[in-house]
Order: C-alpha cells, then structure tokens, then sequence
C-alpha cells in the first residue's frame, strides 16, 4: 500500500512510524515538505524518502495521499490533491467552517474521494466499547457522561456509544472554565517541577431529538497528563457501563458485574520524546469468555492511536482501489465536524444552539 505524506509536523510522524512498523504492508513514497531545509531534516532524522516538489510526488502514483498539514489548511490541501484525482485521507478535522464542509460534499457527489482520518472509533478499547454497546448488552443505551476527546472526536465517539445516526438534529448548551492544574506533559515535554498552569475545561449538553442525551466535559490537559484520567458513564435500559465496569440484567433479570479486560505489554521504542519513550500496546480485549479485540496487525509496537490510524491507511487503500467503502464515510466526519462548530458557537454566545440539516444529513 504506496502512500505519501503532505505535511512535516507532529501528526505526520504517525504515518512514519506505522509505515517502519509494518514495513510488509505500506510503502512511504516520499514525505512532501514545504522546504528544501526541512526536506533534508526530515530525511536524516528519519530515514525516509522526502521531497519538495508536487509534480515529483504526483509522479510516483501512490495508491492515497495523507494530508497532514495544520487545521486551517487541511480542507484546502485535501481538495488539491482530489483534484489532482487522488484518494485523500486527510488528518482532522474535515473543515473549519459550514462553507468548506458542503464544499468537501459537493467534490465528494462529483465523484472525489476523501476519507478522514477519524480514529478514534478504531481504538482497541473504544471498537470494543462500541461493540459492547451495540451488542444489547445494557438494552438500548440512553445516557452517556462523556470525557473521553475533544470536539470533533468526542462528537464521533458520543454518536457511537449512543447509537446516534449523522442524521440525527440535536441542540447544545457549553460552557468554558479555566482551572488551574499542574503541568505535566506536553507534546514534545516531560515536566517535574510542579508548576501550576491555567487549563480550559468545556462542559456541555448535548440533546438528540430521539430523547438522548450526552453530557460532554473535556479537559485540554486530558491527552497527556498522567494526572488527568478519561472517564464515561453509558446507561442502558438495562444495564450501564462505567469505566470499563459492566452491569447489566440477564434474560431471567439477574444482575451480573464483570470488567471488560485490555491487556497490553510495554514497548521501548528508543525514541527521545517523553511521549514515545515507551508506549503500551494492547494485545487483547475480552468480556467474560468474549474476545473483543485481537491486534489486526500483530504485534508490531505500536500504541492505540497509531494501531487505529493504521487500520484507517489499509481502508483508504481498499477504497481507493474501488474494492470496499470508505472506512469512515464522509457524511460522518462532516457531522463530527459541523458538531465541533455548533458546540463552540454554543460556548462563545452562552445560548441554547440547534443543529440544521445539511446537505450531507439527506443520504
């Protein structure tokens, strides 16, 4: 699977390390850097092929090309290379503004292709949640207390976990804090001094038109922070499943407890970024006597993010190639997107905000 990558930052490096871990399955053409200087660094520090021209790496006709520039300019770059007649996955999220979503469907009717790289349904413990939910375990799940991510990623896994079609109208309520908290791990930074920080925290309502409701609140200090734990709540009609801890009532409404298990092993990777020093990798996930999750790819070091990212790059291929659906259809990720909008409008005025119809909500 023969891929490139628009972009040099943070999340580029991703695609970099999946591609070295499963050296069987994808091929990193050439990483596309803006220049000559960042070209060179990029291919020392990593050993990878890079280059500076467009038409060099439309030349070597990869099978997708991943876009992995910054937030502002995804959605612009993206439509570059549709245009170009290329299957995009592009980083998240599709777009920024309502202009630049319908945009993105407009090429998508016309026949482009764009899959977004939405990972985090693929999660080993999230698919595993999801499909626990979806299973009829707890019934028909109502309620959801949700601090898992933010935004647009947030709104995908909410809408999982809930069983929320795209399609779906809702209304929001958010508000923002600041609190203070210690600093402890940035992207690229390990911190030990106890220094104390002013973080955001959203906390938001979200109501479905079906009579759900998803209790949204997210701190940015979340991803990283060791002092800071991911957390949710997912009540069903009969049962609920709270951090990983199942209850729920048999056919014979009996009552039953028991823990959904991830078992991981520690990698050392030789990395120098706190981040990446060591990462844990998930070998499995079983409830009772099911098993939830096996490593789709073996075990090849990677942690959840880029094992889900990866399981992304081998559907866009498949899609690219006409031989499967898109692994994430657009009409989700704009609706993840166009979430992310109307919470922040709701955050910014302090006023009740309901969601419209789209022109992607009519498929």
């Amino acid at each position: 699977m023969r891929f490139i990558i628009v972009g040099s930052g943070w999340r580029s490096l991703y695609y970099v390390r999946i591609a070295k871990a499963l050296p069987e399955r994808f091929e990193l053409c050439a990483m596309l850097c803006r220049t000559e200087e960042k070209a060179r660094r990029m291919a020392l520090e990593h050993g990878i092929p890079t280059s500076t021209s467009v038409d060099e790496c439309r030349a070597m006709a990869p099978d997708f090309v991943v876009v992995a520039v910054n937030k502002a300019s995804i959605a612009e770059v993206s439509m570059q290379w549709m245009e170009y007649g290329f299957c995009v996955l592009s980083e998240t999220p599709a777009a920024l503004d309502m202009g630049t979503l319908r945009k993105l469907w407009e090429l998508h009717m016309e026949g482009r292709r764009l899959v977004v790289c939405e990972q985090y349904r693929r999660y080993p413990e999230f698919k595993a949640l999801i499909d626990l939910a979806e299973s009829g375990l707890i019934g028909e799940p109502d309620a959801l207390d949700c601090s898992l991510a933010h935004e647009y990623h947030g709104a995908s896994l909410f809408r999982a976990l809930l069983g929320i079609k795209q399609s779906e109208q809702f209304s929001v309520t958010a508000r923002s804090y600041t609190f203070p908290v210690a600093r402890t791990l940035t992207r690229y930074e390990s911190f030990k001094d106890r220094e104390i920080v002013p973080k955001k925290r959203t906390v938001a309502r979200f109501e479905f038109e079906n009579g759900k409701i998803c209790l949204y609140d997210f701190d940015s200090e979340q991803y990283r922070s060791p002092i800071r734990k991911n957390t949710y709540r997912l009540t069903g009609r009969y049962g609920e499943i709270v951090d990983g801890t199942v209850r729920y009532l048999d056919s014979e409404g009996i009552a039953h407890v028991s823990p959904i298990n991830m078992r991981t092993r520690k990698v050392q990777t030789g990395y120098d970024n706190p981040n990446l020093r060591e990462i844990e990798e998930v070998t499995e996930v079983t409830f009772e006597d099911e098993n939830l999750y096996s490593p789709r790819f073996g075990l090849c070091g990677l942690a959840q993010d880029e094992t889900a990212i990866a399981t992304m790059m081998e559907g866009t291929y498949l899609y690219a190639k006409g031989l499967a659906d898109s692994p994430y259809p657009l009409e989700e990720a704009l609706q993840d997107a166009y979430t992310m909008i109307l919470l922040q409008k709701a955050d910014e005025t302090g006023e009740k905000v309901e969601s419209e119809k789209q022109i992607w909500n009519c498929v």
